[in-house]
C-alpha cells in the first residue's frame, strides 16, 4: 500500500490546509451553494434589461434549431441513387445498434458518478434530498444531451454520404463541397443551440438559489457522456479502420473493396469516431467552458451588480455568435456557389478556409458591439473593450490554429510532402519518422500560438480588471476557451465535414453502381445528366483529401479550449480550498511537496491513457484482420452483411472493454489524488493539462500527416498498389489511433477530471473536516489500488494472446492465405501494379519534386 503511505506524508506535509473549518464542522457545498444575482437589473444600452436580452436569447436559440432542422431535411429530399441508399441506411441502422449499447453502458458509468454525488451532497453536507436530486437529474439532462446531439449527428451524415457521392456522377465539384458541409453546418447549429438553451433556461426559469447544482450537475453529466462517446467512438473507428486498411496490402484490393467485410464497419466507425465524438465533446466543451466562467464570477466577483452584468454579457455574447456562425455560413456558400457555379476543377479546402476567417472576423466585429451595448454603460475605465479584445484572442485562435494545422496536415504542406519523399527511399519506417518530425515540430508551434494569445489576455487583464474582480487573469484564460468556441457551429462544421466525405468514397464503392445494368440510361433519364465515373472517383478522392485536413483543425481547437478552460475550473477548486484566496495560499508553491508531486504525477496518467487507448485498438484490430483475412472472398461482388456485422461486433467488443477499463482507471485516480492531500491534487490537474495539450497536439498533427500522405500518393502520384503505397498505409495505420483515438479522448478526460475532481476534493476535504482524515487515507489507498486494477487490465486484460510460435489459426500474415487466393496472381513486381488492379503512373508529370526514380538523388 504504497499510496497509503504517501497519503500519511502528503498528509503531514499539508495537514489538509487550506482551509479554516474546524474538525466536525462541515465545509460549505461548494457550488452548489452559489446565488445567482437578479439579472433583470442590469441595463443595457437602450434602457432594456438584461433578462429581456436574454430572453432574446432563447428566441436566437430556437432559430438555429430551426437551421439546423431545414438542413436536415433539406439534406433527406435531396436525390439519391437506390444503390447509393441502401448502403448509407445500412450504416445508419448499424450505428443505431452501436450507440443503443453505448446508452446503455453509459447508464451504468453515470451510476459510479450518482453514487459519489450523493454520498457527498446527501450524505456528508446534508443538503436537502430536493437539491440532490436536482443535481443528479441535471446530470441525467447533461449526459442525454451529449447522447442526443450525437445521435443527430449520425443521422445528418448518413443522409449527407449517399447525397454526396451520387452528386459525384455528375462531374461538378460544387455539390461535392455543398452537401456535406451543409450537413456539419446542421449539426454544428443544432449542439450550439440546444446547449445554449438549457443553460439559458437555467438562468432564466429556475429558482436563484439552485443553479449552482443545475450548473454543476449539467457539465458532469455532458462530460461523462462526451468522455464516454469520444473514447470508445475513437477505438472503434480505428479499429474497423486498420482492418480495412491493411486488407489493401494483403490482398492488393482497392479502397472500400465491397468484398471486403471490414467495410462497413469502417464507415460505421467514421460516424462513431468522427461523428459521435466530436458531437458530443463539442457539446461538453462548449457547456463545461461556460459553467467554469459562470462559476468564476460568481466566485471572483464580489459586487452582485457586476456579477449580474457579466453574465447577461456572457450569454448575449454566446447568442450573438450563433447568428454570426449562420451568417457567415450563407455569405461564404454564396460566395463559393458564385465562383465555382461552372468550375470543373475546384480547391475544396478553399471555402473551408474562407468560412473559418469570415467567422471569426465577423465574430470579433460583433464581439466588440455586443459588449459595449451591455458592459458599455455599467463598467468604468474602458473595461468592455479590454474584455472583447480578450475574447477576440481566443476568436482569432480559432481561425489562426487551423492555418498552423495545415501546414502539418495539408496535402500541400511540406511536412506531408517529406513525409512521402522519406517513403519513397525509406519505405514504413522513414515514413512513421517524417510523421513524428511534423507532429514534434507543430506542438511546439501551436504551443507558441497558444502561449502568445494567452499572453495577450494576461497583459489586457491586467489593465484594470482587478477592480472588479479576484485573480483578473484566470478569469481572461477562461475567456480566451470561451472565445475559442464563439464560432462553435462553423468549428463543428469543417469537422463534420470530414467524416462525411470519407463515408461517400464509401458508399460509391460499395453500392457497386457502376456494375448495375443500364444504369447510365436509367440516371440520365431519371436525373438528367450524363454520369462521368473517372471524375466522380476523383473528384471523392480530393474531397476526402480536404475533409482529412479540416478534421485536423479542429482537433487542437478543443485540446486547447479543454486546457485553457481547465485554469478556470482549478481556480474554483483553489477558491473552496483557500476560502477565498484568504487562508493557505503558502501551499499554492513548489516548496510544497504535495503540489510539486501531484505535477510529476500527472503526466504518468496521461502517458498511460494513451498507451491504453491504443493497446484496445491494436488488440482490436488484430481480431478483425484475423476475421476479415479468413473470411473474405475475392470471387464474390459484395461481402455477407452477416460478415461486415460481425466485424462492426468485434469493434464495439473492444471498444467497450479499452473505454470501460480507461474511464473507471481515471475515474478512481481522481478519488484517489483527490484523496490524497488537496494541494497534491491540485498540482495533478495542472500537469495533466499540460502534458495532455501536446500529446494531444503532436497525437493529432503526426496522424493527420500520416493520413494525408498516403492521400498524394493516390490522388498526386496515382501510385495505388504500388510499394509507395503500402508505406504510406503503414504510416496511417499508425496514425490512426494517434489523431483518432489517443488525441482527442485527451479533450474530454482532462475536462471530466478537473470537473469531477472539483466535486471529489471538496468530498475529502469534507471529511477531513469532520475528523475523518484517517478514513481519508484509507480511501485513497483503496481508490489507488482500484485504479491500477484497471490500468492492468488496459493492458494485461486487452493485450493479444496468441504465442509467438503460433502460426496455425490464430496467425495473421499479411498475405493471402490459401482458402481465400481465387483470382489472386502471384506478387507483383517490384512497382508494379498487381493483377486485378489498374496499372497506375506513379510518377505524373504534375507530381513535382515528389516523383523520382529512386535513384537516391535529392528531390
Amino acid at each position: 500500500m504504497g499510496l497509503a503511505a504517501l497519503a500519511g506524508v502528503l498528509a503531514g506535509c499539508g495537514s489538509q490546509t487550506g482551509t479554516t473549518h474546524t474538525e466536525g464542522e462541515a465545509v460549505h457545498a461548494g457550488e452548489v451553494n452559489l446565488v445567482l444575482p437578479d439579472l433583470s437589473t442590469v441595463q443595457v444600452l437602450g434602457g432594456g434589461s438584461g433578462r429581456a436580452l436574454l430572453l432574446v436569447g432563447l428566441v436566437v436559440c430556437f432559430l438555429g434549431l430551426g437551421f439546423g432542422l431545414v438542413a436536415f431535411l433539406e439534406l433527406r429530399r435531396m436525390p439519391v441513387h437506390p444503390s447509393m441508399r441502401q448502403v448509407s441506411e445500412l450504416i445508419y441502422t448499424t450505428c443505431k445498434a452501436y450507440l443503443v449499447k453505448q446508452g446503455r453502458f453509459l447508464l451504468v458509468l453515470w451510476g459510479f458518478i450518482a453514487a459519489v454525488i450523493v454520498l457527498y451532497y446527501g450524505v456528508l453536507i446534508d443538503l436537502e434530498w430536493g437539491r440532490v436530486a436536482i443535481v443528479i437529474a441535471f446530470s441525467l439532462i447533461g449526459m442525454a444531451g451529449s447522447y442526443s446531439v450525437a445521435w443527430f449527428g449520425i443521422r445528418v451524415n448518413t443522409f449527407a454520404n449517399s447525397r454526396t457521392a451520387f452528386a459525384s456522377l455528375a462531374g461538378k465539384p460544387l455539390p461535392v463541397h455543398r452537401i456535406p458541409l451543409k450537413a456539419g453546418m446542421s449539426i454544428g447549429m443544432v449542439l450550439i443551440s440546444l446547449e445554449l438553451l438549457i443553460m439559458l433556461v437555467i438562468l432564466l426559469f429556475l429558482p436563484a438559489d439552485i443553479a449552482g447544482a443545475c450548473f454543476i450537475g449539467f457539465a458532469i453529466g455532458e462530460s461523462l457522456g462526451a468522455a464516454a462517446l469520444r473514447i470508445a467512438g475513437g477505438i472503434f473507428t480505428k479499429i474497423a479502420d486498420i482492418g480495412s486498411d491493411l486488407m489493401k496490402i494483403a490482398f492488393k484490393i482497392k479502397e472500400d473493396d465491397a468484398r471486403n467485410p471490414g467495410v462497413i464497419a469502417d464507415c460505421v466507425g467514421d460516424n462513431a469516431g468522427d461523428s459521435v465524438g466530436p458531437s458530443a465533446d463539442g457539446f461538453e466543451t462548449y457547456g463545461v467552458t461556460g459553467v467554469a466562467l459562470v462559476t468564476f464570477i460568481l466566485l471572483g466577483v464580489q459586487d452582485p451588480a457586476v456579477q449580474a452584468g457579466l453574465l447577461v454579457w456572457l450569454f448575449v455574447v454566446r447568442s450573438v455568435m450563433v447568428v454570426t456562425s449562420g451568417a457567415a455560413y450563407l455569405v461564404n456558400d454564396a460566395w463559393t456557389r458564385a465562383r465555382y457555379a461552372r468550375a470543373e476543377r475546384m480547391d475544396f479546402e478553399a471555402p473551408l478556409t474562407s468560412l473559418v476567417w469570415v467567422t471569426s472576423l465577423t465574430s470579433i466585429a460583433a464581439t466588440y458591439a455586443a459588449t459595449w451595448a451591455v458592459l458599455g454603460p455599467s463598467l468604468d475605465d474602458g473595461l468592455w473593450w479590454k474584455l472583447a479584445t480578450i475574447i477576440s484572442c481566443g476568436t482569432l485562435a480559432g481561425a489562426l490554429i487551423p492555418e498552423l494545422v495545415k501546414i502539418f496536415t495539408s496535402t500541400g504542406s511540406k511536412h506531408v510532402r517529406e513525409v512521402v519523399k522519406s517513403s519513397r527511399e525509406g519505405g514504413p519506417s522513414l515514413n512513421i519518422l517524417s510523421g513524428l518530425v511534423a507532429g514534434n515540430f507543430s506542438a511546439y508551434w501551436l504551443g507558441v500560438a497558444i502561449i502568445g494569445l494567452m499572453s495577450g489576455a494576461f497583459l489586457m487583464s491586467e489593465l484594470g480588471l482587478d477592480a472588479v474582480m479576484v485573480a483578473p487573469a484566470v478569469f481572461a484564460f477562461g475567456l480566451v476557451a470561451f472565445g475559442f468556441l464563439s464560432m462553435g457551429p462553423v468549428t463543428i462544421a469543417v469537422d463534420s465535414y470530414g467524416p462525411v466525405t470519407d463515408n461517400a468514397q464509401s458508399v460509391y464503392e460499395l453500392s457497386v453502381i457502376e456494375e448495375i445494368e443500364d444504369v447510365d440510361a436509367q440516371i440520365r433519364e431519371e436525373h438528367g445528366f450524363d454520369v462521368q465515373w473517372d471524375v466522380a472517383k476523383r473528384m471523392l478522392e480530393e474531397n476526402d483529401g480536404a475533409g482529412n485536413t479540416f478534421k485536423a483543425t479542429a482537433k487542437p481547437v478543443l485540446i486547447g479550449t479543454a486546457v485553457v478552460g481547465a485554469t478556470t475550473m482549478i481556480f474554483s477548486i483553489i477558491m473552496a480550498l483557500t476560502d477565498g484566496l484568504t487562508t493557505g495560499m503558502e501551499y499554492l508553491s513548489l516548496l510544497h511537496a504535495p503540489l510539486l508531486l501531484g505535477l510529476i504525477t500527472g503526466g504518468a496518467i496521461i502517458f498511460w491513457f494513451t498507451g491504453a487507448s491504443i493497446q484496445a485498438v491494436t488488440t482490436g484490430a488484430y481480431r478483425a484482420v484475423e476475421f476479415i483475412r479468413t473470411t473474405i472472398r475475392l470471387d464474390g461482388a459484395k461481402a455477407s452483411e452477416a460478415d461486415s456485422r460481425k466485424v462492426v461486433e468485434i469493434c464495439t467488443q473492444y471498444a467497450q472493454q479499452g473505454m470501460l477499463n480507461m474511464f473507471l482507471g481515471v475515474f478512481f485516480a481522481t478519488l484517489a489524488f483527490a484523496f490524497v492531500e488537496p494541494y497534491f491534487f491540485i498540482g495533478f490537474l495542472i500537469s495533466i493539462a499540460v502534458f495532455g495539450l501536446y500529446q494531444a497536439i503532436f497525437m493529432a498533427n503526426a496522424g493527420g500527416a500520416w493520413d494525408n500522405a498516403k492521400k498524394i500518393v493516390e490522388i498526386d502520384l496515382h501510385a495505388k498498389g504500388t510499394p509507395l503505397h503500402d508505406a504510406t498505409i503503414v504510416g496511417d495505420t499508425v496514425g490512426d489511433p494517434y489523431k483518432d483515438t489517443s488525441s482527442v479522448a485527451l479533450n474530454p478526460v482532462i475536462k471530466f477530471t478537473t470537473l469531477f475532481g472539483l466535486l471529489a476534493v471538496e468530498l475529502a476535504v469534507s471529511m477531513t473536516a469532520q475528523g475523518q482524515a484517517t478514513l481519508v487515507r484509507v480511501l485513497a489507498a483503496v481508490f489507488f489500488v482500484a485504479s491500477l486494477f484497471f490500468v492492468y487490465r488496459s493492458f494485461y486484460g486487452m493485450r493479444i494472446t496468441t504465442s509467438l510460435t503460433d502460426d496455425g489459426d490464430g496467425a495473421v500474415a499479411l498475405t493471402a492465405p490459401d482458402d481465400v487466393s481465387d483470382g489472386l496472381a502471384p506478387p507483383a513486381a517490384e512497382g508494379a501494379a498487381p493483377a486485378g488492379v489498374e496499372a497506375e503512373d506513379p510518377q505524373p508529370d504534375d507530381a513535382d519534386e515528389l516523383a523520382g526514380a529512386g535513384s537516391g538523388e535529392p528531390r
